[in-house]
């Protein structure tokens, strides 16, 4: 069975932390907390994680802070961040939280479903993006093990499937990430996967 899905939740208000455990409850994800920005970061170096809910307002290194610091790392840089704040924040918390890399901004009270709805997308993505390079990894390994010097043509019919089946769902996490507005940050990895893709279909087509 897969391993599910990880969020961090950071903030520094236990009530916060409990609202969005319950509001997550319903979903198939494991939700692991964070009280500051410290403590964000220091589980960032061990969990890899689909998706950052990070509160803005919180003594010490705050969220645009912390988003920075996430935004730095190549091991984190491209997990998707969702900026939690109360209403009334200054006008200008959305445009820092965007230009600090945030994907959305929600601003508090915020509506369980929209906000479940969110978190599901990038979930979803997730784990598309996941499963498609795991599928890529044993294709490549495959083709290498199977098709050392060109031989082992009997194999070919069923890598073809498996490759087509790569493709189709490379194409099936483009559009996800085209129709959220949000999904910028995993353009990065589809890019590269991608590519990996085209080349084992380079090489597969040169074989056949």
């Amino acid at each position: 069975m897969a391993e599910r899905a990880k969020i961090l939740l950071v903030d520094d208000r236990e009530e916060n932390l409990i609202a969005l455990e319950a509001i997550l409850s319903s979903l198939d994800v494991v939700a692991v907390r964070a009280k500051s920005g410290e403590e964000a970061l220091k589980a960032l170096l061990a969990i890899d994680f689909a998706l950052i809910l990070l509160d803005v307002r919180m003594p010490g290194m705050d969220g645009f802070e912390t988003a920075a610091h996430i935004k730095r790392r190549e091991r984190t840089r491209n997990i998707p961040i969702i900026f939690l704040t109360v209403v009334d924040s200054a006008p200008d918390y959305a445009f820092r939280g965007y230009a600090a890399g945030a994907v959305d901004y929600l601003t508090k009270p915020f509506d369980p479903w929209v906000l479940r709805a969110k978190v599901s997308v990038f979930v979803e993505l997730y784990n598309m993006n996941t499963r498609l390079a795991e599928q890529a990894a044993l294709l490549r390994d495959r083709l290498a093990v199977e098709l050392p010097d060109g031989t082992g043509t009997e194999v070919l019919p069923e890598l073809s499937r498996r490759l087509t089946s790569v493709e189709d769902e490379l194409t099936r996490v483009k559009e996800l990430a085209a129709k959220n507005q949000g999904a910028t940050p995993l353009t990065g990895p589809l890019r590269d996967l991608s590519e990996r893709v085209t080349h084992l279909r380079a090489g597969f087509d040169a074989l056949s």
